[in-house]
């Protein structure tokens, strides 16, 4: 089955990782950079652990009230008959839920993530082959050259000035792709009054 993509906004939403392990420490590294409060359960915490500072630390056994408030669940302990007790409750609760190296029991997948800046791209293999995941991740990353970001900052700083003058969405689809053509063409990137003088061209 195939999954659908959802780019959700995660600032201040409470996010419960069970387990302090390596696996643990990846999925917190992951998800540090978009702004979730992130709390982490586990006996026992790897190294790396204690320096990510944004991430609260609870050096105990899992409780299932842990879960209580939270928007997603991550179970990434190294015992499978606990992460199955967590999918379980977190489902009857709709919590959204994450059974690490366990596909059957997950509510979301986490995608090979390729960032830079606002630019994030997700690739998901349904769970089935995080090595071919990973494979498409570094494909996508060596597109990403500064020129290649410069350019969805210049259409993303033109954006208001072409929804400004033209009147339809497809004058301004137009005119979005005109520029991205011009800023893609191999030549260097248009100066700001090259732009103006090719949407005032349109």
């Amino acid at each position: 089955m195939s999954f659908f993509p959802f780019f959700i906004d995660l600032s201040g939403r409470k996010i419960l990782i069970a387990g302090g392990g390596k696996v643990a420490l990846r999925k917190a590294e992951k998800l540090l950079p978009f702004g979730a409060d992130i709390a982490a359960v586990s006996p026992v915490f790897c190294d790396g652990f204690p320096e990510l500072g944004a991430v609260s630390l609870y050096c105990r056994e899992f409780r299932d009230s842990d879960i209580e408030g939270a928007f997603a669940v991550i179970a990434a302990t190294d015992d499978r008959a606990l992460n199955g007790h967590i999918y379980r409750i977190c489902t009857e609760r709709n919590i959204l839920v994450n059974t690490v190296d366990d596909p059957e029991n997950c509510g979301f997948y986490f995608p090979a993530l390729v960032q830079s800046g606002k630019v994030t791209c997700g690739i998901s293999t349904g769970g089935e082959s995080p090595i071919f995941a990973r494979y498409i991740k570094e494909k996508i990353a060596g597109t990403f050259d500064e020129k290649t970001l410069a350019s969805g900052e210049i259409l993303a700083r033109y954006r208001p000035a072409i929804k400004r003058r033209f009147d339809t969405e497809e004058q301004r689809k137009s005119a979005a792709e005109k520029l991205l053509g011009r800023c893609t063409d191999g030549r260097e990137l248009p100066t700001d009054e090259e732009i103006n003088e090719l949407l005032e061209s349109l």
